[in-house]
């Protein structure tokens, strides 16, 4: 069976909250059995390279099994921060979408655990 590329927010929600200068995303499996898929992809190179861009001075995982879901915080990613960014677009909640987009692998077994509408299980 062969892995299919599908965007994290098939496998996982989100919620987000900033303070300051900091966003933290938490990324929450929809099952259970897309857990380790989602440990062992979304990793802290993973999310830092997604935001390459905004260069966080730092990006931490903190990892919480018993919920299928880890927080991120990213340091220094807010443009100074919600008052004081010129960009209007600063909120830490409008950055969970980017991090929602990030590609992941899914095991085409477990495809029918993803949201959204049935994809097709490769050859």
């Amino acid at each position: 069976m062969h892995d299919v590329t599908v965007p994290l927010y098939r496998a996982a929600h989100g919620r987000t909250g900033d303070k300051g200068n900091r966003s933290n995303i938490s990324v929450i499996a929809w099952h259970p059995e897309l857990w380790p898929l989602l440990l062992a992809q979304v990793t802290e190179a993973a999310v830092a390279a997604r935001f390459a861009h905004r260069q966080p001075t730092r990006v931490t995982r903190h990892v919480l099994p018993r919920l299928q879901a880890m927080n991120f915080v990213l340091d220094e990613v807010l443009d100074g921060g919600v008052n004081d960014a010129l960009n209007l677009d600063s909120h830490g909640k409008a950055l969970s979408f980017l991090l929602l987009e990030l590609p992941i692998q899914v095991p085409a077994a477990l495809l029918p655990l993803l949201a959204g509408p049935p994809l097709e299980q490769p050859d």
